[in-house]
């Protein structure tokens, strides 16, 4: 049956809402919006994310290691589970490898992507461009150049960038040279894959000595705004930090920037975010908003592992400088973009409370609390560790996702879609983290259909215990 979701909180809503549940009709939801018109983090499970929004589809890029992969979905929410599409892997043993931190943009009716890549020592990483036979974000590609200043042949470099200012082309990223390691660096482009002269380093402040990375562009009123990220990024102060220039004036004159003071964008204890940073920026839609995009973790702790992309909208001060607040919680329930046409993933909370038409089931022995904070979505779940207890999802759409804490005694659970042949996953981490993703069913014909997680009582021997979390499910409707 059908579940119905209220816009309104107020009392006659309210009643109504009521009035229906005790009938079976509603799992009413504890945040009340319309369920094509929100939508969760994560984005997806990897780091160093950029993505823009082009022909009725968003494009996502991310760190991926040995290959640079796409994922597109029509809607923000829907990226977590849509696939990965490879879009280029390289055969050249010294550059296809440690793949970090692509972006993307459209010139002259062909994609470009910049990444960084070695042959697996890290002081080996350099830059380099690949171009799209067409105008098809998903290629296919063909290596185009490696992107070197003439007097920075053999240092290192990550975190390429294009910057389009005053019709002029330029390269920002993160080298090395005689000033130090992991700074930001400008340069001149003649076209799309040219580095066409001399780099210039632009000295950054940023609250932490020891690193100036990821560099981004955002330009609004007559500014450009560079973003960058300071700080070791497996510390929980990693954070964004800004300058910016007029959109006139040279870029290439280092004194023609202003440093800002202060992190632009840091963590937030009370919403257990740490560590934001490695953005990008994306228009709505319908182009009316400016959306950041970035990677954070659960866990304070330092760490490279657990990092995740997030996004949400930023806003503008009187002044005309970016607002970008403070990192949401992972799984806090935010609009979509502007002209987003929704139709994305619904929640079903382990309480058997849902946005959709879901519900969850349990069998055997569940301990359930409300006790674990920013670690879950709303601050419960169920876990049990004993061999046969079973969690079943009932739910319409044509795929779910699951997330929830990974931790040191966790172990192995059994998934089976429709009553098909079970998977196994493994729920171990070797820090606690809530709210990572731990499944995702084939893509389904839409209907209703069932997912059964079975606790097998079994672990791996880095693991204390056997325990299996149950916590948010997203459901794809598309």
């Amino acid at each position: 049956m059908r579940r119905f979701v209220f816009p309104g909180r107020s009392a006659l809503t309210l009643l109504l809402a009521g009035l229906l549940a005790l009938c079976g009709v509603v799992a009413l939801p504890r945040q009340a919006h319309a369920v094509g018109g929100t939508f969760r983090n994560p984005l997806g499970t990897r780091a160093d994310p950029y993505m823009t929004y082009y022909q009725g589809n968003y494009y996502l890029a991310a760190t991926e290691g040995d290959a640079v992969r796409i994922a597109k979905a029509p809607t923000l929410g829907g990226l977590l589970t849509a696939p990965r599409t490879t879009v280029w892997q390289d055969t050249d043993s010294t550059r296809d490898r440690q793949v970090w931190a692509p972006s993307f943009y459209l010139m002259d009716g062909h994609w470009y992507i910049y990444y960084t890549a070695d042959d697996g020592v890290d002081e080996h990483h350099r830059l380099y461009v690949v171009e799209s036979a067409g105008a098809d974000p998903l290629g296919p590609y063909h290596f185009k150049a490696k992107l070197e200043a003439p007097d920075a042949q053999g240092l290192w470099a990550i975190d390429p960038v294009v910057l389009h200012q005053n019709g002029r082309l330029y390269m920002v990223w993160s080298g090395a040279g005689s000033e130090g390691h992991n700074l930001i660096y400008l340069a001149p482009m003649s076209n799309p894959w040219t580095i066409s002269g001399n780099r210039v380093y632009l000295p950054s402040a940023g609250g932490c000595p020891e690193v100036r990375e990821a560099p981004s562009i955002l330009q609004h009123s007559g500014k450009t705004f560079l973003v960058y990220s300071t700080c070791d990024t497996g510390k929980p102060d990693y954070q964004l930090w800004m300058q910016s220039i007029s959109d006139t004036a040279d870029p290439l004159r280092p004194a023609n920037w202003v440093q800002h003071s202060g992190a632009v964008f840091a963590r937030s204890d009370a919403a257990g975010v740490w560590g934001p940073g490695s953005n990008g920026f994306f228009t709505s839609p319908d182009g009316t908003q400016d959306w950041i995009v970035y990677h954070a973790k659960n866990t304070s702790a330092f760490t490279y592992d657990g990092r995740t992309t997030r996004a949400q909208k930023i806003g503008w001060n009187d002044d005309g400088t970016p607002h970008l607040g403070s990192p949401a919680a992972a799984g806090a329930t935010q609009d979509l973009p502007s002209g987003d046409p929704g139709g994305g993933p619904f929640w079903i909370n382990d309480t058997n409370s849902s946005s959709g038409a879901g519900s969850v089931a349990y069998t055997g022995a569940w301990n359930s609390g409300s006790g674990c904070g920013s670690q879950c979505f709303w601050s419960d779940d169920h876990w049990s560790n004993q061999p046969g207890a079973t969690a079943t999802w009932t739910f319409t759409g044509t795929r779910i996702a699951l997330l929830s804490v990974r931790d040191t005694g966790n172990g192995i659970a059994a998934f089976s879609v429709d009553g098909g042949a079970e998977q196994t996953g493994d729920y171990f981490g070797p820090i606690r983290m809530g709210e990572q993703l731990n499944y995702v069913s084939p893509v389904l014909p839409f209907g209703t259909h069932t997912l059964r997680l079975r606790v097998t009582g079994d672990h791996s021997p880095s693991s204390s215990g056997a325990y299996i979390s149950v916590d948010r499910a997203e459901i794809s409707t598309r």
